[in-house]
């Protein structure tokens, strides 16, 4: 599998998802509280505005705009954030 194919592959079934599950729960906690606070406020944007930069990526990707090198920096990255997410997880339950 290439690098491109790999990071698409990341994108697709990995990241992306992943932040609309984020989004979604942000929004039930809005919902639940009836108010958004200003830090929700400002993760939702942030949250956006990543999600559209990796769209991007995606679309690069698909018009052939994003070559191997590049493509192997983005999935080291990407691997490299979600090894560092799991260790700032471990050990924690969330509590509801």
């Amino acid at each position: 599998m290439s690098q491109i194919e790999k990071l698409e592959e990341l994108l697709t079934k990995s990241v992306i998802p992943d932040i609309k599950d984020r989004l979604d729960e942000i929004f039930e906690e809005i919902a639940g509280n009836k108010e958004a606070t200003d830090d929700a406020k400002e993760e939702i944007e942030e949250l956006r505005e990543f999600k559209a930069d990796l769209e991007d990526v995606l679309e690069d990707i698909k018009n052939g705009d994003l070559d191997e090198d590049e493509a192997k920096e983005l999935v080291a990255d990407i691997l490299m954030a979600q090894k560092g997410q799991e260790e700032e997880d471990f050990g924690f339950v969330e509590e509801d």
